[in-house]
């Protein structure tokens, strides 16, 4: 063992997660090598379509809409390493089918249609799954950290990946990419099955009749979760379609090369690497007003980048554009993660990410629309503007309340010891002995007795 963990990195002690860290990075920059060759393989075959574009898009991302909570009941009731090694199988399967169509010249565009639907079949169970696997990893006291260094290595990977794949396209085109991308999918599986099964943090045995339907009823008794995922909706919908957007305003509004374009994503990923490190300090729990707080400033900054005159101001707006991003969905997930029950994390989190990436498919044949109408600047107008208009609604909807009524907003559902004391706001910090002491004694659903239940009842008015 290395010494008491601390510092930025601290979760980086633990043998698992470090494990499981360097072999994503090598799989997620495979895989965004792998979007700027899909990307520009489209939009070579359909003449800068933004609509064929946008399908694409959507039907990677359907599957989630569709399977993410059925991944989450999957990972509640199974091997999460077994789930995630399975996964990345098939999406290394996948894309080797895909690269020998392009490096022969057969590529079709209903080739990359079903690769697209493939891809998103796979991630609805890998998404849910791996997620709810960190706090596996390192347990509830470190997951703070292990979160924002698992957004920090998944944006270094996204800063190298276009960047790289760009280049690799330019010079050898799309298959060789694409193939380079199916072998990288071999770094987290081998990754996973290096790892040591008696050191991850299991859950309680009774996870395994989980139940999709208790997971949405759980969530739905949660206000405090509500909220955060009600914001999340929007702006993913509207704000996170830069897999649409940015290959348009490279190509259609600044004419550049998709080496150029793999620098427009890797200013945005820049951004969201030095949110997700500004965010490792995090130790307690955000506010509901932070998570507000930060879909507004991504609002400003992507109208700010539909805005944008010139290719350099167009990075440098983009690069802030990809801090807010993170930073807003670091602190929503966070907020969710930290305050939801370990028995239910698999399908609470399967939830957010059926709102966050599941909402794709919906923002991505809209914007789509927008961008054929009415050029690609609109496509970040619209998600700017719709995020700030969210935001505000939000922070309308957002009543100040007592400590004891925020408390009492924790509410029914099975152990939540832990998430009384966690839902004040991030007042209190994750300790992770009380955490597992409160869930684990008894094994049953209480609620202490420090927590009063205020006369008027809990205040749904505030998350």
């Amino acid at each position: 063992m290395l010494p008491s963990p601390s510092g930025a990195f601290r979760s980086l002690y633990v043998r698992n997660f470090r494990l499981f860290a360097f072999g994503q990075v090598l799989s997620a920059a495979g895989t965004w090598m792998m979007v700027v060759a899909q990307d520009w393989s489209v939009l070579s075959l359909t003449d800068n379509s933004p609509t064929a574009l946008g399908l694409v898009t959507a039907l990677q991302f359907t599957p989630v809409l569709l399977l993410a909570l059925y991944g989450g009941r999957l990972a509640d009731r199974h091997d999460k390493r077994t789930l995630l090694i399975a996964a990345n199988l098939v999406c290394g399967v996948l894309a080797a089918l895909l690269a020998p169509l392009m490096l022969t010249g057969a590529l079709r565009l209903w080739h990359l249609y079903l690769f697209a639907l493939g891809l998103g079949t796979a991630s609805a169970v890998e998404i849910p799954t791996r997620m709810s696997f960190v706090r596996e990893m390192v347990g509830p006291e470190l997951l703070p950290n292990a979160s924002a260094l698992s957004a920090a290595y998944f944006n270094i990977a996204r800063v190298a990946g276009p960047a790289v794949g760009g280049l690799l396209v330019g010079r050898f085109g799309t298959g060789p990419v694409v193939l380079l991308n199916a072998v990288s999918y071999l770094a987290t599986v081998v990754a996973l099955r290096m790892m040591r099964p008696a050191e991850l943090h299991r859950g309680p045995p009774g996870a395994a009749r989980a139940r999709v339907v208790d997971g949405l009823r759980y969530t739905m008794s949660r206000p405090d979760l509500l909220y955060p995922l009600a914001l999340v909706a929007a702006v993913g919908l509207l704000g996170f379609n830069f897999q649409l957007t940015l290959p348009l305003v490279a190509k259609t509004v600044f004419h550049t090369s998709a080496a150029s374009f793999g620098l427009l994503t890797t200013a945005l990923a820049a951004g969201s690497l030095l949110a997700a490190l500004v965010t490792t300090s995090r130790t307690t729990r955000p506010s509901g007003r932070l998570v507000t707080g930060s879909a507004l400033a991504f609002g400003v900054a992507e109208t700010a980048a539909g805005w944008a005159p010139t290719y350099l101001s167009e990075m440098l707006l983009l690069a802030v554009t990809g801090f807010t991003t993170l930073y807003f969905a670091q602190a929503a997930n966070h907020r969710i993660q930290l305050g939801a029950d370990p028995a239910f994390s698999g399908r609470v989190l399967a939830i957010y990410a059926l709102i966050l990436q599941g909402t794709t498919p919906l923002g991505a044949l809209l914007v789509g629309w927008l961008t054929a109408h009415w050029g690609a600047r609109s496509g970040l107008y619209a998600g700017g503007i719709g995020s700030l208009a969210a935001a505000a609604l939000v922070m309308l909807l957002d009543r100040p309340r007592t400590a004891g009524a925020e408390l009492s907003a924790v509410g029914s559902g099975p152990a939540h010891v832990a998430d009384a004391a966690d839902a004040v706001d991030g007042a209190i910090s994750v300790d992770g002995a009380r955490f597992a002491d409160a869930t684990d004694a008894a094994g049953v659903t209480t609620t202490p007795d420090a927590v009063p239940e205020p006369a008027g009842g809990p205040d749904p008015a505030r998350p």
